[in-house]
């Protein structure tokens, strides 16, 4: 498979350290919003994630790792990067501006054959969620979302939960580290109409919106309106956990879930649900490759069909990992 990615930013940066380390044959990558020199700091040092583990060298037209260049193009209309030209399978679309299929044929008007947006679609373009429901992808499609981090990590958790014990309904919280759409010191959100995401992501915990719970209706039909949900932006560079308070269709014991956990993640779900009974606290779980790892402990059970789980995610790394993962499957297909 041969991949490109438009958009360098903290995802697009993220999925090309993901697929190099999985593999990947990544032969373009596209912004045109900072230079070559900027782009290469970038992608050698991170905060979050260290440095990164090879030596990058600038070259003409692009950059060199081991040996291979990457090209580099500077479009801001996709239809115009050369795809074709570089004879691209898979787009992963990380520029935050591209949210449907239709924006996305432009890719594929360039040359790509298919297109992967990472993050939630503004429109009907199909989800998939590694683990849950990636198996139903039809080949006819050419543009398709990773649906978002926190969907990523409640929906293989609401999976097991569903296909052991049925869920009647129930509310997702997420406690989310603070993202680029957020401000450092008070002032206009970014769009103007979320007043409280305007404020110090550093300093508050604030209130938001996600429609993460809901689309795991999406991708797995049989909740379709059992879960809604919200998040808390807190002030921490990375990793984030889901809160879900559920009503089990069947009654069991909290040793069952956890139980049933287990044997998801060293079964079906390998690589993508973990469990950890450890005493572990959020920074534990930066660049941990898993969508989800459920905490044993951290749950509780108020009865024997109402209990509240506890998953954690590290809502960068996790994420760019499985869209990788998700990129590779549908190369096969």
């Amino acid at each position: 498979m041969k991949f490109g990615i438009n958009g360098f930013g903290r995802i697009g940066r993220l999925v090309f350290r993901a697929a190099l380390e999985k593999g990947v044959d990544v032969v373009a990558v596209n912004d045109p919003f900072m230079d070559l020199d900027y782009m290469i700091y970038l992608l050698k040092y991170d905060t979050v994630h260290g440095r990164f583990a090879k030596p990058v060298k600038k070259v003409a037209g692009g950059f060199e790792i081991d040996g291979k260049m990457i090209k580099v193009f500077a479009e801001k209309e996709p239809s115009s990067i050369p795809w074709g030209a570089c004879a691209v399978d898979v787009v992963c679309e990380s520029t935050g501006v591209f949210l449907g299929t239709d924006a996305c044929q432009a890719h594929i008007k360039g040359g790509a054959k298919r297109v992967i947006i990472s993050a939630p679609p503004k429109d009907e373009t199909p989800m998939f969620v590694m683990g849950v429901n990636h198996e139903s992808f039809n080949p006819a499609l050419t543009v398709i979302s990773n649906a978002s981090c926190t969907t990523n990590c409640l929906a293989p958790v609401a999976k097991v939960l569903q296909d052991s014990f049925g869920i009647v309904e129930g509310l997702m919280t997420t406690v989310h580290a603070a993202t680029a759409n957020q401000l450092t010191v008070d002032g206009p959100s970014k769009g103007g109409k979320d007043w409280r995401a305007g404020r110090s992501a550093s300093v508050n915990i604030i209130p938001a919106t996600t429609g993460a719970a809901k689309a795991v209706g999406k991708v797995i039909p049989a909740l379709n309106g059992k879960l809604t949900g919200m998040a808390f932006r807190v002030g921490i560079t990375d990793v984030s956990v889901v809160d879900l308070t559920v009503k089990l269709g069947k009654e069991c014991k909290y040793e069952d879930i956890v139980a049933a956990m287990q044997k998801a993640s060293e079964g079906p779900m390998k690589g993508i649900l973990g469990v950890t009974s450890d005493e572990v606290v959020s920074s534990d779980f930066i660049h941990d490759s898993h969508s989800s790892i459920f905490d044993v402990k951290a749950g509780i059970q108020l009865n024997s069909t109402f209990v509240k789980l506890v998953a954690w995610y590290d809502n960068e790394w996790g994420y760019s990992n499985r869209l990788v993962d998700l990129a590779k499957y549908i190369s096969t297909k």
